[in-house]
């Protein structure tokens, strides 16, 4: 399996493409007047205190106050063992929000999710700062290994090293995936790094004001070639030669093994044409997924959740309807796993699967799920089939979806999909118009609305006119307007 990373950087915006085999899996958006908090550390001040929701509102300088839940607030340091998946022991109970902080009481947190739709950005003050190969936790002694890194004897050499710097520093650690095989002495300049960068943050807080930013995440493309260069990554292709000159010199630091695999692309043909991301971001903002079978996915995000329902669609299968559906399945099983890290959705997701009788096939169809979902770099569980032929799951979310990124709600139905008839538009107008009369005097009114009502009024409605003319005892003249979308009009006074 071949992987390549493409960035595209232009003056306002970067964006960064994973390509497997050819194929689009994620996209990753950064606009410089809108760069995302994810991960920034800030000065921040306690402006509520929830008892009822354990939690509180802080002040870090955006736009919405953030949301700081009991849980995400350190309390008396602990030494665990865990795996990124989570901790092997249950946490200890969470005390009252109003014993840990107060109204007015100043705090350095950390963003763990961007604001969202109407929600302010969460908080945490369980601070991490990554790195290449380690995440250092500085108000922990939590020490961890990734649990991608399957071998035992690696994992144990990897805890023995980490287990050494923690006991130097007082810090706790995660070993990310990366790190597997890598020498002591790489490790050590990365703890050197994350020591650094900490040390700064200490030193900037005491005299910083609320709303000040104490530490910022790498830009885009960096946190990509941090992130997501792995062994499998064949080429990082840049567009930019200033970015690609950045990346060059971050890679002399943190990875110089790497830098042959990072090539600057000065072809005139855009980067992302080449490989035909630009058509696959297109079809990521549909709500229609074809299958090659035929079938189809349909893909609806809410506020709420992600529903997707599986369709057979144009797929007639060779031998019976069992079979068929089996097969749909199947393909929809690997196809969801793919959108889910395109679409950057997150949250609640609940998936339709085409209803099947045999229950092994139910079984391999969860399996090709969660096999597909193992490549995902987002934390994602997922729940057993439900007799209905629905599975829930869940996939971590730290930022906006890529819909919600690159398109808003339509002005004309206000994101609801649909508008109202011409037919139900006229009849409103009738009821504005006999409304308007009883409460003013006019002899003649003007109703402007879109052509396409207008036409209706006058012409399939015309007889109706006549009527409430001679009811009303008024003069009433339609006039279209191009400008006006289909639910809009306005009845005037003459």
């Amino acid at each position: 399996m071949s992987e390549e990373l493409l960035i595209n950087v232009t003056p306002r915006e970067t964006r960064v493409a994973l390509v497997e085999n050819g194929m689009l899996q994620e996209v990753h958006v950064e606009r410089a007047a809108r760069r995302g908090w994810y991960g920034n550390i800030y000065k921040g001040r306690i402006v509520r205190v929830l008892p009822g929701m354990q939690a509180a509102f802080v002040e870090i300088g955006l736009e919405r106050t953030a949301f700081l839940h009991a849980s995400d607030i350190v309390r008396a340091a602990t030494v665990e063992m865990l795996t990124e998946e989570g901790a092997t022991n249950a946490p200890p109970p969470v005390p009252p929000i109003n014993e840990l902080v107060r109204e007015g009481q100043e705090l350095v947190v950390q963003v763990i999710k961007d604001p969202i739709g109407s929600k302010g950005a969460r908080l945490t003050t369980q601070i991490s700062i990554p790195s290449r190969y380690l995440v250092l936790l500085p108000r922990s002694r939590t020490l961890g290994v990734s649990a991608r890194i399957e071998d035992e004897d690696e994992r144990a050499r990897l805890k023995s090293v980490v287990q050494n710097f923690s006991e130097r520093n007082g810090c706790g650690y995660i070993v990310r995936t990366n790190a597997e095989g890598q020498t002591s002495e790489a490790l050590a300049e990365d703890v050197d790094y994350l020591d650094k960068a900490w040390s700064q943050v200490q030193a900037r807080a005491p005299a910083a004001k609320v709303g000040a930013r104490l530490y910022e995440d790498l830009s885009l493309p960096l946190r990509a070639v941090r992130d997501l260069m792995r062994a499998n990554i064949e080429k990082v292709r840049i567009d930019s030669r200033e970015t690609w000159d950045r990346t060059i010199a971050f890679a002399q630091t943190f990875m110089p093994d790497q830098i042959e695999r990072i090539e600057h692309y000065p072809g005139e043909r855009p980067l992302f044409d080449l490989y035909g991301v630009e058509d696959e971001i297109q079809k990521a903002l549909t709500k229609e997924v074809p299958l090659k079978s035929g079938g189809y996915l349909v893909i609806d995000q809410t506020e709420a959740m992600t529903t997707i329902d599986v369709n057979t669609g144009g797929y007639l299968g060779h031998r019976n309807l069992e079979e068929t559906v089996y097969r749909t399945n199947l393909e929809a099983a690997q196809t969801v796993a793919r959108q889910l890290r395109l679409r950057n959705l997150g949250g609640i997701i609940i998936i339709d699967f085409i209803d099947m009788e045999d229950d092994e096939h139910k079984r391999q169809v969860l399996r090709t799920l969660e096999k597909f979902l193992a490549r995902d770099n987002a934390k994602t569980t997922v729940y057993a089939m439900s007799p209905l032929g629905l599975v829930e799951m869940t996939r971590k979310r730290t930022t906006e979806s890529l819909a919600r990124q690159l398109t808003e709600s339509c002005p004309e139905c206000g994101g609801r999909g649909v508008i109202k008839t011409a037919e139900t538009v006229c009849y409103e107008i009738f009821r504005e118009i006999t409304r308007a009369v009883r409460q003013f005097e006019a002899r003649t009114l003007l109703v402007l609305a879109s052509p396409k009502v207008v036409t209706r009024i006058t012409e399939e409605e015309s007889a109706a006119v006549v009527e409430l003319e001679e009811f009303l005892g008024k003069s009433i003249r339609f006039q279209a307007e191009e400008q006006y979308g289909q639910e809009q009009y306005d009845v005037v006074l003459l």
